[in-house]
């Protein structure tokens, strides 16, 4: 299984990119969020990977993070839902919008995603509501991104430093990754406190989408609103 592949890239297509590992090219099919988001020929890319085998195929599809290629895997699963349908999906919404309209129970948001209709989005909504709690979960684990800084790509192991050279502290996370990383600690706060999983990760999208910036601190008391008693 390639689980991750490091190198630069030698070509872009419209739904893949070519990269050279050590003179090994090797065609991944990426979103259209996460192909605008690599950087340009020539330069180093990192991907986490997920392999699809079938009889007379095998293709490689790339993540930015571990938590998408987790969402892709799930959204796999969905009767209905091949490896187009889950691209798209996560090229329309991104991980953390994908988790976000599940758990709320978002179809309608599901259909913004090429080629996905109504009824095929409620399929998604309703076979992975109770899954999604769990990757919320993982979000503050999962969502390190995979594409490094140019400078940072390790395409070359045992090649030593240049002389002078200072290498570049590791980049900072991105808005998503702080955004799922601080409803994944809500999560995990509110489900401490003898919330359900379904009812806290509710809560907690329900809190990120009134405010997208909120820290974890913010999300959790939002999210104790949410929960509490309503008389």
């Amino acid at each position: 299984m390639i689980g991750r592949i490091a190198g630069r890239i030698e070509y872009r297509g419209p739904d893949h990119v070519l990269i050279d590992v050590r003179g090994v090219g090797y065609i991944v099919h990426v979103s259209d969020r996460t192909l605008a988001a690599l950087p340009g020929v020539g330069e180093a890319c990192a991907l986490y990977t997920d392999l699809l085998v079938r009889e007379d195929l095998l293709q490689l599809f790339g993540f930015p993070t571990l938590l998408e290629k987790e969402w892709h895997k799930l959204l796999m699963s969905v009767q209905g839902i091949g490896a187009k349908a889950s691209m798209a999906i996560l090229g329309a919404l991104g991980a953390e919008g994908t988790a976000r309209a599940i758990t709320l129970g978002d179809a309608k948001a599901i259909t913004a995603a090429p080629g996905v209709g109504p009824k095929i989005a409620q399929r998604v909504v309703m076979e992975l509501k109770q899954k999604a709690p769990a990757v919320m979960a993982q979000a503050g684990r999962l969502s390190g991104g995979a594409v490094p800084d140019a400078d940072d790509a390790v395409i070359e192991e045992s090649a030593p430093a240049r002389p002078g050279t200072l290498r570049k502290a590791p980049a900072a996370p991105s808005d998503a990754q702080r955004r799922a990383a601080a409803s994944a600690d809500a999560l995990s706060a509110l489900v401490n406190l003898g919330y359900g999983h379904a009812d806290a990760a509710e809560a907690v999208a329900i809190a990120a989408e009134a405010d997208p910036s909120a820290e974890a601190s913010a999300l959790i008391r939002a999210g104790l609103k949410h929960l509490a008693p309503k008389n």
